[in-house]
């Protein structure tokens, strides 16, 4: 009896693995239109430089955010400290360099907010604002450094002690529709001509939420799907200068576009999956996305792929190459990672055929 519960145990792992391993036709379908996409569109031909950033007594970890502001100085909100994750842990740090790369000063060290990174974004006033992940907040820092707003609020200890330890409450739904003053794991920030706040939230609301720029919460748009107005994953969001908003809908492969109200402009697809976005400034802008496989694209704002190029080759890594993007230029961009542990300058100088 015993040997034919072995058995039955062995052939039902079997089937387990082979379920794991089966082809998704449905990936296998949109992995082979990305291809024919890049296939017949131009690559960009570019150079790639790792920046060689040093803080004093720290190693930089993962560079899940970066930004740039009106004078040039870079900053990085890294998962790079060693006192944990959430949950009471310091493990996020956002660092500031200068125009020559000069390590300046580390902002709001010991933060209560910043436990596990997830970007930075500098808007036009050069205020700094950093979204954590793991402590569901948004803050912004004015440019001397000090703390001008909170969105959203840290969960405590206590309660995860009280849900998952006391009433053993492990199974509690994980894709919610989200609240007003609150967020669930959010991603990026951005925001409008107007300076009202968007914030991509996130892993667990599935939702883009609309802030004005004193911190009323004005309204959301989305739940967890793959119809318009839905989403997979909203990873990452930045906007154009007519105000409109570029949402990455990373597990839908595409990026929804709205404008200021968060009505829906357009849907554009054909970046893979995107992780990280940003518009370019000037008068003619485009889209950056960024795969987490390292392929960088360029699009125009009316959705075509004008170009994309692979970067990141030969760092040992293989997935999660780019997680955030910050446009300098149409030309030249920076971008972060969670696994190569670096920063790049990456800067196009120009094309070559399609299928070369």
């Amino acid at each position: 009896m015993k040997r034919g519960i072995v058995v039955f145990a062995v052939m039902l792992l079997g089937v387990v693995v082979h379920a794991q391993q089966a082809p998704n036709p449905e990936m296998q379908a949109a992995l082979a239109k990305q291809q024919a996409l890049e296939k017949a569109t131009p690559q960009l031909q570019i150079t790639e430089e790792i920046l060689p950033l040093m803080m004093p007594g720290h190693t930089m970890g993962e560079t899940e955010g970066v930004a740039k502001d009106s004078k040039g100085q870079l900053y990085v909100y890294s998962r790079t400290g060693k006192a944990g994750i959430a949950r009471g842990g310091t493990a996020a740090e956002l660092f500031q360099f200068d125009q020559n790369l000069k390590f300046v000063k580390e902002w709001g060290p010991d933060s209560y907010g910043s436990t596990f990174a997830h970007a930075v974004r500098v808007d036009k006033y050069d205020n700094v604002w950093i979204v954590d992940e793991g402590s569901n907040m948004v803050i912004k820092y004015n440019p001397q450094g000090v703390v001008t707003l909170t969105l959203g609020r840290k969960p405590e200890a206590i309660d995860w002690i009280e849900s998952y330890i006391q009433r053993g409450e492990r199974d509690k739904e994980q894709y919610t529709e989200g609240r007003m003053g609150t967020f669930n794991r959010p991603t990026d920030v951005t925001f409008d001509t107007q300076d009202n706040i968007f914030v991509s939230d996130g892993y667990n609301n599935n939702r883009v939420a609309k802030i004005s720029k004193d911190g009323v919460w004005l309204k959301s748009v989305g739940t967890r799907g793959s119809a318009p107005n839905q989403f997979n994953l909203p990873h990452a969001i930045t906007s154009d200068a007519k105000g409109n908003i570029y949402v990455a809908d990373r597990g839908n492969r595409r990026v929804q576009v709205f404008d200021p109200d968060l009505n829906p402009v357009r849907i554009i697809s054909g970046m893979g999956a995107p992780w990280g976005v940003c518009v370019t400034p000037g008068p003619t802008q485009y889209l950056f996305s960024g795969d987490g496989t390292g392929k960088l694209y360029k699009f125009d704002l009316n959705g075509n792929l004008v170009g994309w190029a692979q970067t990141k080759e030969g760092q040992g890594q293989t997935s999660c190459l780019i997680h955030s993007v910050h446009c300098e230029s149409e030309n030249v961009v920076y971008v972060g990672s969670c696994s190569t542990w670096n920063v790049e300058k990456i800067t196009v100088k120009g094309t070559k055929p399609a299928g070369k």
